[in-house]
Order: C-alpha cells, then sequence, then structure tokens
C-alpha cells in the first residue's frame, strides 16, 4: 500500500545552487540552496519531502530532468551514468521566501552518495529539487500524536514541530547517533513532550532504542495518529507493536521505511 500523500497542484523541477552549509552538530549538516527559480516552489511547511539532484563526483555541472512529471524518472534512466545525477528523496527544512532560500539537512553517515556531496558542497555548486508535497496528515479525531525517528528522520520531525499549532499534543521519540547530536533549542509546542535517545556507539540497530523506549512507554490515554520514519525495522516495529499490543487501527498510523541497515543508509 503506498502512504498518502498531499502534493500540490503543480509542480516543476527547480535548478538551484548551494549558497551556504552550517553543522548544528557532528552528525547533521545544514545545505542552503537558492536562486530565482525557488518562487516555484509552494511552502507547504511539516514534513515537505522533495527529489534532491545532486551531481556524482567528477561531473562538471547538473544534468536537471526536463519532465515535471514522474516520466522525469524514465528520462533520467535513459542517460549514462556519466551524465546521469544522484537523485535523494529530503524533507525541507526550512523555507526563506523573502530570501529565495531552502535549507535541506543531511543526516551525515559512511561514504553515501549524499552524505559524500552534504560534507563537500560548497557555494556556487549545483542542485536541483522537485516538491513532492506531504505525508504528515493527522487526522480530525486524533486528541494527541505519537511521534518517531532515527536521525534520518530528525530533520522531517523537527520541521513538524516548528510549523505544529500551539495546540499540538505529542509524545516524541527522536534517536540520534551521539550525546552531541541532541538538540537543545528546538521549538515545539508547551503539550509536546519530546525524548532523545543517543546510541553513542552502542553495537544496537539504529532505530532500536527509539522501539524499544515506545513499547515501554506507559502512552497517553485517547485516540491518536503516528507518525514514524527511519531504519525500515523501526518503523514496520513501532506499527506492529501498536496494532498487536495496543489495539490502534492501521489507518491511524503512518510509518516509512526510509532506509534498510546493511542495504544503504540516511543520506
Amino acid at each position: 500500500m503506498l502512504p498518502k500523500t498531499r502534493t500540490p497542484e503543480s509542480r516543476r523541477m527547480i535548478t538551484l545552487e548551494v549558497r551556504g552549509t552550517t553543522k548544528p552538530t557532528p552528525a547533521f549538516s545544514v545545505i542552503t540552496l537558492g536562486g530565482p527559480e525557488l518562487e516555484h516552489l509552494k511552502p507547504m511547511g511539516f514534513d515537505q519531502t522533495v527529489r534532491l539532484f545532486f551531481p556524482r563526483e567528477g561531473q562538471e555541472g547538473l544534468r536537471m530532468p526536463r519532465l515535471s512529471s514522474e516520466a522525469w524518472m524514465a528520462e533520467l534512466l535513459l542517460l549514462p551514468k556519466s551524465r546521469r545525477p544522484w537523485v535523494r528523496n529530503f524533507t525541507i527544512r526550512r523555507t526563506r521566501p523573502e530570501l529565495g532560500e531552502v535549507d535541506i539537512e543531511f543526516a551525515l553517515h559512511g561514504d553515501t552518495p549524499a552524505s559524500t556531496w552534504a560534507r563537500r558542497a560548497r557555494p556556487g555548486d549545483p542542485a536541483g529539487i522537485f516538491d513532492m508535497g506531504l505525508t504528515y496528515l493527522p487526522p480530525a479525531h486524533a486528541e494527541w500524536q505519537l511521534l518517531a525517528g532515527d536521525e534520518s528522520a530528525v530533520p522531517a520531525i523537527l520541521a513538524i514541530l516548528e510549523h505544529a499549532p500551539a495546540s499540538l499534543v505529542a509524545e516524541v521519540f527522536l534517536e540520534v547517533p551521539g550525546a552531541d547530536d541532541i538538540r537543545t533549542d528546538i521549538a515545539a509546542p508547551d503539550g509536546v513532550r519530546v525524548r532523545w535517545l543517543a546510541r553513542d556507539g552502542a553495537d544496537t540497530l539504529p532505530g532500536s532504542l527509539a522501539l524499544d523506549a515506545i513499547k515501554e512507554s506507559a502512552l497517553r490515554p485517547g485516540r491518536f495518529y503516528t507518525w514514524v520514519a527511519g531504519e525500515a525495522a523501526l518503523a514496520t516495529g513501532v506499527r506492529r507493536h501498536l496494532v498487536r499490543d495496543r489495539g490502534v487501527p492501521k489507518p491511524d498510523i503512518a510509518f516509512f521505511g526510509y532506509w534498510r541497515h546493511g542495504r544503504s543508509s540516511p543520506g
């Protein structure tokens, strides 16, 4: 079953360039992209996802698809790898329309293509985006929310909290590689409780700390909406636990396996 997604009425390929980079914590990097074409992006807030296009190492420029529909995938596959860009899904961390800028936050992990590019990105480097819309779609009947993720989902969850109404009541579980990656300056409504879980070099599967913490937690009463993302075992494990052990209706759970340990890593 495909996840529910809300997409803008019109979308187009947007070519941008790197304007700057910052490192909020050791395991994360924020790349600021900008350019006049950003006027075509409609900011939707929350977990607004984009396809991020960036050059492979050794490519002199960025070859963006010409098609602004899902047919762009076939267009790229017809290109040889020497001309084909990397494409990965990322959440917009922040937008500044008045400056023509957008921030994309990366969880730096190993030597994945996205992490490698983020570490090397410099002002003037080309990049591009294609808007994919939202997957965070809480129903009106939800009395509170459960949000959970490993480092690959931290940018999306922080963006959700920053755009949330002041009335939001939520339990949030965020797993990160180390204690130095815990944020102390996040913006969240008063009814939100955030629990950070740091692996700190422990030989555990990413996402397992968050999954165990949810299983052991005395969750609030009332019907709730869950949005969980990250390593596949975390996403499916939380859903399985909520449905089997807590009787949560399946439609009230949105779960997304961003990556799978041993096959690919969060970029």
